[in-house]
């Protein structure tokens, strides 16, 4: 009998693609001498009203390369992630990851765990200045002629090369590099989600029309300036660059709903109650319009009897009968005296949306420039500078913000860098309550042998960024500790007694005088307590790697009965449980975020993830009695070896009895 093996290889989105395609135009499916193929000609004349006679030109960005990066996005791959918990925190645990690799090869990985999950994404690529490294996507060579052609390959097998001004292909090879990253990352999102992309001038004019086509022109949202710089640079030959371009795009426009700014002291200052109006405070509003309508142009009699037109060529913004119906209700104001031009009163309180709309200029003022960025690496790394660049804090909270997240949502960074991303997420968990999880990706480019980061013992920015996490974290929760102990002792100070700890959460001695101010700080300080005790500082650390399974494909003639335990088993020899495991999850499309336990079960480890749905046992021997004591459990999906059965006739009847014992269990082995 045989058993349904798993693929353990991405999706293959060409066919994916396919099959859509031939499902919508069944018609445009033809034959060819390889096979089942799309007749495009035939597609094209589909997808226009008039008769399409060949080609024709079309509005669309080209470059040398680009029908390749197409090619390479859609290309299915064969490797892994391998769990690393020598480097994780709680990773039984914890629901962030971060993940070491080319983000090329993750995002593909990703395509079925996280297929339309992820909420938001920030990436701040090379800019291409250059100066920077591209990631060179060349499958199309072997590696002794890749060595040969760029001379740089690092211990990961990742192809990064320089791409200076000079090169013939410089903004070519950089949009090689964008287009299937970008292409990938749109899958993931979810239809409200929202993706910002960091750029500068040298390639915002490409990105732009790149993301036009692969997110729509009809999804943009903005394209934001970040005032990076505080300062001009009296050095610049022609013009101090002081901003970042950061470009905002929705997965779906009609689904996104962007998370508006908190009202400033400031922006509510300018709301008053001269009038004593009961609903409170308003401001005025100019009651002239520009475009002209006659019947909207007519004379308005003050309180103070003097007669007001609207303003030559313009006409008042209410009709008449809406005009009369304001004044009725007491909406339209005059001026303290009752002389002035009317104007319409905006009350605070029936503002159409709460908060306040953000605008497209993100000032230093309000979200910190480049060198807070910096400081703020250094102030965590105790006085050491140890990576260029990073953006602030405050900058990733405005995003966050604008992204409208909700509580369990996912972000997504492929760029990492120093993890400034993952450390916004952890802060605004911390001061928003919730479980926002993070996923960074970053290729673990080595760190200059003559850097301080290098001296210091981090060899490559990878090892910068899971410090990073690792000591803002510890630094958040030691703030919100210090916020409870001085509410604490602010408390007892005013009840005159002392809080005592109760299962997690602070209450107040007996025989305490409580007042309505008490009770509110209380509840102020187990809301942070609760946060603390809740908030998920960990995260699993993955790193990208070949297949967990052997080559094995030899002829007949090729096999030595001395040989043949060689292939007894397909598992590389060197690949632990917890490597497999990270396999089949994301095999089966189940995140890597979910919680994962262990359990002995008849004598077996077994691995439970997301409680019952999957069991996972990657040992050998099973046998009936193993599959009787799991079935008890009815677990939504089982994996196990192919060579972990006791033997044939074990691996025919454990299926058999967990199809009897079972029967909603969906059982395949690797």
């Amino acid at each position: 009998m045989s058993i349904e093996k798993l693929d353990l290889q991405s999706p293959d989105l060409v066919n994916a693609n396919f099959e859509r395609l031939a499902a919508l135009f069944p018609n445009c499916v033809t034959e060819t001498a390889e096979g089942k193929a799309i007749d495009f000609d035939l597609l094209k004349q589909e997808l226009s009203h008039a008769v399409v006679e060949g080609n024709k030109e079309r509005y669309r960005l080209e470059w040398p390369g680009k029908k390749e990066a197409i090619v390479t996005a859609n290309l299915p791959t064969t490797k892994t992630l391998r769990p690393v918990r020598e480097d994780s925190v709680d990773f039984d645990n914890t629901e962030n990851l971060y993940i070491e690799g080319d983000n090329l090869e993750v995002l593909k990985l990703l395509q079925e765990s996280y297929l339309g999950k992820i909420k938001m994404i920030y990436i701040d690529p090379p800019y291409n200045t250059g100066k920077d490294f591209v990631y060179k996507d060349n499958f199309t060579v072997n590696s002794e002629e890749w060595k040969e052609k760029s001379g740089d390959y690092d211990e990961y097998k990742q192809r990064l090369v320089a791409n200076p001004e000079t090169a013939g292909r410089y903004h070519s090879d950089w949009l090689s590099m964008m287009y299937p990253r970008l292409k990938l990352a749109r899958n993931l999102l979810k239809e409200d989600g929202v993706i910002f992309i960091s750029i500068d001038d040298n390639e915002v004019h490409n990105l732009r029309k790149i993301c036009d086509e692969i997110f729509g022109e009809i999804n943009f949202i903005s394209e934001l300036i970040w005032e990076r710089a505080y300062s001009p640079k009296n050095d610049a030959k022609y013009i101090s660059n002081s901003h970042d371009y950061v470009l905002m795009y929705s997965k779906s426009i009609e689904r996104f709903n962007i998370g508006r700014l908190e009202r400033t002291d400031e922006a509510n200052s300018r709301y008053s109650n001269p009038d004593n109006d009961p609903r409170g405070v308003w401001k005025s509003s100019d009651m002239s319009v520009k475009t002209y309508n006659p019947e909207n142009d007519y004379p308005i009699t003050t309180p103070s009897g003097r007669i007001v037109e609207p303003p030559a060529g313009r006409c008042w913004r209410l009709s008449k009968k809406a005009f009369f119906e304001r004044l009725e209700d007491n909406r339209i104001w005059f001026g303290a005296d009752g002389n002035s031009v009317p104007s319409i009163k905006r009350f605070l309180t029936e503002l159409k949306y709460e908060g306040m709309a953000p605008t497209s200029i993100l000032f230093y003022k309000e979200v910190g420039h480049s060198q807070e960025g910096a400081k703020e690496v250094v102030t965590l790394f105790e006085g050491k500078g140890h990576f260029d660049g990073p953006k602030p804090v405050r900058l990733l909270n405005r995003f966050l913000t604008l992204a409208n997240l909700k509580e369990n949502d996912i972000v997504l960074d492929f760029f990492s860098g120093s993890a400034s991303t993952a450390h916004a997420v952890l802060q605004q968990n911390a001061e928003k309550g919730g479980n926002r999880k993070f996923i960074m990706v970053q290729l673990p480019e080595a760190t200059d042998e003559k850097s301080e980061a290098y001296k210091a013992g981090y060899k490559n920015i990878c090892e910068i960024g899971k410090e990073r996490i690792r000591r803002a974290a510890k630094s958040i929760v030691n703030g919100q500790l210090s916020m409870v102990n001085e509410k604490k002792a602010e408390l007892e100070k005013l009840i005159n007694g002392k809080l005592i700890m109760d299962n997690g959460h602070w209450k107040f001695s007996e025989g305490l005088l409580i007042d309505e101010k008490a009770e509110s700080m209380l509840q102020e300080i187990n809301r942070l307590q609760f946060t603390i005790n809740h908030l998920d500082t960990g995260f699993r650390v993955y790193r990208l790697d070949s297949s967990n399974m052997q080559d094995v494909y030899y002829r007949p003639q090729d096999y030595k009965q001395e040989t043949l335990d060689l292939f007894a088993d397909n598992v590389k020899p060197d690949r632990t449980p917890d490597d497999l495991l990270a396999q089949v999850m994301l095999d089966w499309g189940l995140p890597l975020s979910l919680k994962i336990e262990q359990a002995q079960i008849a004598g077996k480890q077994v691995f439970k993830v997301a409680g019952d749905s999957l069991y996972a046992c990657f040992d050998k021997g099973i046998d009936e009695a193993f599959a009787k004591a799991i079935a008890q459990d009815k677990p939504l999906r089982i994996v196990f070896r192919d060579s972990g059965f006791k033997d044939d006739t074990a691996k025919t009847n454990v299926k058999q009895l967990l199809k009897q014992l079972s029967p909603e269990t969906e059982m395949k082995v690797i």
